[in-house]
This record gives C-alpha cells, sequence and structure tokens, in this order.
C-alpha cells in the first residue's frame, strides 16, 4: 500500500507530520502481476449491480439492508455481489451489533468508480468529453 501502515487514514506521513497527499500518478511502467491485480478489479466493476453497490459505498459504509433498498435488488443478490466483492478485497466489514457493515476499501478505488461513473454520465448525455 506506498507507504501506509496498517490502521492508518490512507495517507502516508511523512518526518513533517502533515498526511502527503495520495499519489495519483505511479511512473513505472506496470509488470504482469499488478496489470493482472488491476484487470481483476475491472472484472469485478463489470457488473451493473456490483458498480452500483461501490459507488453506494463511496458515499459512507452501509449494512446489506441499506443496500438493498438503495439498489432496487433483491437481499440474495446484493449479499452474493458483496460477498464477491469481499473476497476479491474491494470492499471490507465489521460488525456494528448484529449487522453487517460494509466499506470500500480505499481511495484509490472509490476515486476511480466515481470517474467511470463520470465518464458514463458523458456517455449517456452527450457532454463534451474533458480532462
Amino acid at each position: 500500500m506506498h507507504g501506509h501502515s496498517p490502521g492508518s487514514t490512507g495517507q502516508a506521513v511523512p518526518a513533517g507530520g502533515a498526511p502527503a497527499r495520495p499519489s495519483l500518478v505511479h511512473p513505472v511502467e506496470p509488470d504482469a502481476e499488478r496489470l493482472e491485480a488491476g484487470a481483476a478489479t475491472f472484472r469485478m466493476l463489470s457488473d451493473p449491480t456490483r458498480l452500483h453497490l461501490l459507488w453506494i459505498l463511496t458515499r459512507g459504509p452501509a449494512d446489506v439492508g441499506s443496500l438493498v433498498a438503495a439498489t432496487g435488488a433483491n437481499r440474495t443478490a446484493v449479499s452474493q455481489h458483496l460477498a464477491k466483492l469481499r473476497l476479491s478485497g474491494l470492499v471490507s466489514t465489521r460488525r456494528d451489533a448484529r449487522n453487517v457493515i460494509y466499506s470500500i476499501v480505499d481511495g484509490h478505488l472509490a476515486r476511480l468508480i466515481l470517474e467511470g461513473m463520470n465518464h458514463a454520465d458523458h456517455r449517456v448525455t452527450g457532454e463534451p468529453v474533458h480532462e
């Protein structure tokens, strides 16, 4: 995780004490392992229900009931998709009394989801592309 310590806020903290900005550029040419990891992530994003679940989780943690209500999908389908997302490492879970709370794993994934949906919005609406 590029300089992140377990349990950290997801941002590396340099010697000066202030959190570093998230790294958006990795100048290293991707090797086979990184390309496969990236392709595996994109495969998980290729299902509309999983993409919707992840988009919802970019807004904050949620339990299964909330995710079922927000997606309109049936509980069994949502639970199966969440299990796949958890096993692939894209979401994490924690218990809150009798509920399991799901969270997106990191800011890189959240930004990928949001940018992907912004791109989709441009495709659907015909809005001109931009940087």
